[in-house]
């Protein structure tokens, strides 16, 4: 099995964190959302990955050299941003005959892949979506379904909340379906592809699961991710909060919450104060600190007694002691009140 993962996008809305670092090879717990992704593949049989990015490229090749093992990686230059759907069909010579998965880079799941490429296959279809329910569908659009399975529309998103199904971002794709779209230009699969096929007439069918999934793509969503995992709501989490990377030094005297990741090389000091927090790796929170609902990039310094609250700290960057930070995101070295 082989599988196409788009980690092409810029991340602009998890600013400032994605200014030097792609949003795929963000930290997750204990390694990049790459890494998390590509081992869920592994567990279902996939043994082949395709990627492309023009977007910080070259910081793609340590991440896959560093790996090793299954799956093997197959990386394709992309010149251009070409849409989800134009590196899709960018890759098809890569991909041979046979059905493929296809996965946004930037989700966390523990979706039965085994189990929609099993429905995929029985059905015949020229594609399969993977379909997740929301309480409010206004960041995603509708997804409308008939009695059998089909999809019979994609909706926009609408202006007031709605329940219902949305495309979770990760699919089973005959080459076939695809092969008459030109390659080398940018196209949407949701908004051009998709919508094409079904209106021909083509098997599109949605896959409905009570899986986790969550897109990481803002700050709020990729604190979320930690949360959850150090709670063990996806199926076969291996940890437990809070975590505590190698090196990490931290004062006896600090109150750390279970819901905190502590990344390697972190210093936490005396009756700091820590709550639903990320600390990249080599951060540094002083004495008497407290960080809340926020995340504080690779060499950040939170000074002594400052206050950090729903905010997002870039690489680098220092809070002054005593300063008092909420809401906030901050790419500069030094933060201000």
């Amino acid at each position: 099995m082989k599988a196409v993962v788009l980690v092409g996008g810029e991340g602009t809305r998890l600013r400032p964190l994605t200014e030097t670092v792609p949003k795929p090879l963000l930290p997750l717990v204990d390694r990049p959302i790459l890494g998390h992704l590509l081992d869920h593949l592994v567990l279902h049989s996939v043994r082949e990955v395709i990627m492309s990015s023009p977007y910080l490229e070259e910081t793609f090749h340590p991440f896959i050299e560093a790996r090793g093992g299954e799956p093997a990686i197959t990386w394709v230059t992309e010149r251009e941003a070409l849409g989800t759907g134009g590196a899709i069909v960018s890759v098809l010579p890569h991909l041979g005959d046979e059905p493929f998965l296809a996965l946004n880079g930037d989700i966390l799941t523990d979706l039965d892949l085994t189990t929609m490429l099993a429905g995929h296959r029985e059905r015949s279809a020229a594609a399969t979506i993977s379909l997740h329910h929301v309480e409010d569908a206004r960041a995603f659009g509708l997804v409308a379904v008939d009695p059998d399975g089909r999809i019979t529309e994609f909706r926009e998103k609408p202006p007031d909340p709605i329940p219902g199904d949305i495309n979770a971002g990760t699919y089973v794709l005959e080459p076939s379906a695809l092969r008459a779209w030109p390659w080398g230009t940018r196209l949407s699969i949701e908004s051009e592809i998709f919508p094409t096929l079904i209106r021909s007439g083509a098997a599109v069918f949605g896959f409905p699961t009570d899986a986790y999934w969550l897109d990481l793509g803002t700050p709020e969503q990729y604190l979320r991710a930690h949360i959850d995992l150090l709670a063990g709501r996806l199926r076969g989490s291996p940890y437990r909060g809070p975590w505590v990377g190698s090196g990490a030094s931290l004062d006896p005297t600090a109150r750390i919450e279970r819901s905190v990741v502590i990344g390697e090389e972190v210093r936490v000091g005396p009756r700091a104060e820590l709550d639903e927090a990320v600390l990249m790796a080599g951060a540094v929170v002083e004495e008497g600190a407290h960080v809340e609902r926020s995340i504080v990039g690779p060499g950040g310094v939170v000074g002594k007694d400052a206050v950090v609250v729903d905010s997002v700290l870039g690489e680098g960057v220092r809070v002054p002691p005593g300063v008092r930070l909420e809401g906030t995101r901050q790419s500069s070295r030094t933060a201000s009140s």
